[in-house]
């Protein structure tokens, strides 16, 4: 059995999108699939998929709803999990097997995207991320200790668990790509290009605008004045395989 996570708060995604992150790993995996959804509201979410409560986390107000909430997932008891978890994040198009995830380095208790925007830096991007579940549970014991200063000393919080954690692996970089960083063209040039199928990427994220739908349809919203670059041509194979 291999279980995959997502959490789900507030009204920035619809249950729409839990409920293709849930068709996706299930069509990308030749494995038992357990698909559990963490959620303040579960209407509209296919029956197939098991929800659960958010679990808890203390943030300061301003942070509450931001995506610190993922450090919950590192307390020494996650509900009824055990072992290793695969988490997504929802804003993410699956496009081949998620099963090597789970095979990656298998006696790691914690492997993650090398940020596409710091390499070197050891900064882990956690769109895609496998967790043992009760391993580092010092990440949420920092956060838990001292809220309000954890928030202002760390820019973000894949910042914090990288730097709060003493050891992670790094996913093969062709395994995870950037819509933005990695495949849209440069300006000008995505003017008149559309963003290429990642033919070796098993998962590729969307950080920000555009989202899934949004690039799929060619919509980049933004300020008038950050039009003359932000701009995305209709991507076709997202509707292929976002579904």
């Amino acid at each position: 059995m291999q279980t995959v996570i997502c959490m789900k708060w507030g009204r920035a995604y619809g249950a729409d999108y839990v409920n293709k992150l849930y068709s996706m790993a299930s069509r990308n995996t030749s494995r038992p699939l357990r698909f559990v959804c963490f959620t303040d509201e579960a209407a509209g979410l296919l029956p197939e998929i098991e929800v659960l409560a958010l679990p808890h986390v203390a943030l300061p107000e301003s942070h509450r709803w931001r995506p610190w909430r993922k450090i919950a997932l590192w307390q020494p008891q996650l509900s009824d999990l055990r072992g290793d978890v695969l988490f997504l994040d929802l804003d993410v198009v699956v496009t081949a097997s998620i099963d090597p995830f789970f095979d990656f380095r298998p006696d790691e208790t914690y492997c993650v995207i090398e940020n596409w925007t710091q390499p070197g830096s050891g900064i882990g991007n956690t769109s895609v991320f496998r967790l043992r579940v009760g391993s580092h549970a010092e990440v949420y014991d920092v956060l838990m200790a001292d809220p309000e200063g954890t928030v202002r000393k760390f820019r973000n919080s894949q910042t914090f668990v990288s730097r709060t954690i003493s050891s992670a692996a790094f996913w093969p970089a062709e395994w995870c790509v950037s819509f933005k960083h990695s495949l849209m063209p440069r300006w000008p040039l995505n003017f008149v290009r559309s963003a290429p199928f990642p033919v070796e990427a098993r998962v590729t994220c969307f950080t920000g605008h555009p989202n899934p739908d949004e690039a799929r349809d060619g919509i980049w919203p933004a300020a008038w004045y950050k039009r003359i670059r932000k701009h995305v041509r209709p991507t076709p194979w997202i509707a292929e395989h976002w579904r």
